[in-house]
């Protein structure tokens, strides 16, 4: 069998996490996430990062940050996954979801303005498959309307905008560790914060809305609950584990990219007959290996693909449905029709790419796919 995902182990994490185990600190905020943090805030200049149990309770912190209030609005794609959504939900917020562009799933930078309303507090740009959104054009707009942008960069480590990191552009940023993502901690994410008067709050909300940190750090005589906040500190074990990674995270994409890379290659005369459509790369965006996926004639031919591979037990997927759409929004949705949105939701499929997959199961992938299309 050919899955679609299959983590990567460099084969250092076990001994990370016995390591960590024996330091006697296994809670978090110990060596392994000290070395994580330095590693982030080095390599793609982020102003100050914190790892959290996962890429939803990073945004679920920067929705605490920005002080969304019921009856806020915050402006985000229907064609993302709902952890994007639902951090804002929690706090009260009304959503306005925004379509995706025609030539990629990622936010219509060009609709964002005529959605924003007195009411609107944030915008949420989502990388989708580590491809960069139109970040200049979505700044431009919430500075002129004063609002905060905060990037879900779950799919986008080591991917750049003009060639500034992902998750380096907006107010704050969310990273994923999950299994699926390019460096993994199986569970675990990462919340980035660029403008520094968000810096001292998330430590404090990370910390159950206690002023730990500032304890631990010598600058306070005890700590107490000074705001609100949860449980958002992952373990050192987490943290041990991500680092195996992190160390190997050029081979990881220098790997991933190829793949990428093969795949693009193998497939460009299909778009070039009119039979699929590529992953679109603005000349602004760069590839980080994420993703790599086609967009079908419509619903008919991607069943039509992946019931083929799998009949070769290649297991490609699909992917998001419009939220807007979504069986918990769409009583309350009350605006335009998304059509690209819907398109990807019918359209989009994604196929098998990880660090494992070798040339020959890669090479079936690939003539699997161009047999079924051309037939």
């Amino acid at each position: 069998m050919i899955p679609f995902n299959k983590p990567y182990l460099t084969g250092k994490e076990t001994e990370y996490i016995r390591l960590a185990v024996e330091s006697g600190k296994i809670s978090g905020d110990g060596i392994y996430t000290k070395k994580c943090h330095q590693f982030f805030e080095t390599e793609f200049n982020f102003k100050k990062v914190l790892l959290t149990t996962s890429c939803t309770d990073a945004l679920e912190m920067a929705a605490i940050l920005i002080n969304i209030m019921p009856g806020d609005e915050v402006i985000i794609p229907s064609y993302t996954f709902v952890s994007t959504v639902n951090a804002f939900v929690l706090r009260g917020a009304r959503i306005v979801f925004a379509d995706s562009e025609a030539t990629n799933p990622n936010i219509d930078a060009t609709k964002i303005e005529a959605l924003i309303t007195p009411k609107t507090k944030a915008i949420v740009p989502v990388h989708y498959a580590g491809v960069a959104c139109d970040m200049d054009k979505i700044m431009e707009i919430a500075e002129r309307h004063n609002l905060f942008v905060i990037e879900d960069a779950a799919q986008a480590i080591d991917s750049y905008y003009k060639g500034k990191p992902l998750g380096s552009i907006g107010h704050l940023a969310a990273f994923s560790f999950h299994e699926t993502k390019n460096i993994i901690s199986g569970e675990g994410g990462m919340l980035v914060i660029n403008d520094e008067r968000f810096i001292g709050r998330a430590e404090i909300i990370r910390e159950k809305g206690t002023n730990r940190s500032a304890f631990f750090r010598g600058e306070v005589d005890k700590y107490g609950w000074v705001d609100i906040g949860s449980s958002f500190l992952p373990s050192e074990i987490i943290a041990a584990f991500l680092y195996a990674q992190i160390e190997n995270l050029a081979a990881i994409q220098s790997r991933r990219r190829r793949i990428w890379e093969k795949y693009n290659d193998q497939f460009k005369a299909l778009e070039l007959n009119g039979t699929i459509r590529l992953p679109f790369i603005p000349d602004y965006a760069t590839i980080n290996g994420h993703m790599y996926y086609l967009v079908t004639n419509g619903l008919e031919q991607r069943n039509k693909l992946i019931e083929a591979c799998k009949a070769k037990d290649i297991h490609p997927v699909f992917h998001y449905l419009s939220l807007h759409k979504s069986p918990y929004y769409k009583d309350k949705y009350e605006g335009l029709d998304l059509k690209n949105s819907d398109i990807y939701t019918d359209s989009l499929v994604r196929l098998p790419l990880y660090y494992s997959l070798s040339e020959a199961e890669q090479d079936l992938i690939i003539e699997t796919i161009i047999h079924t299309l051309k037939s």
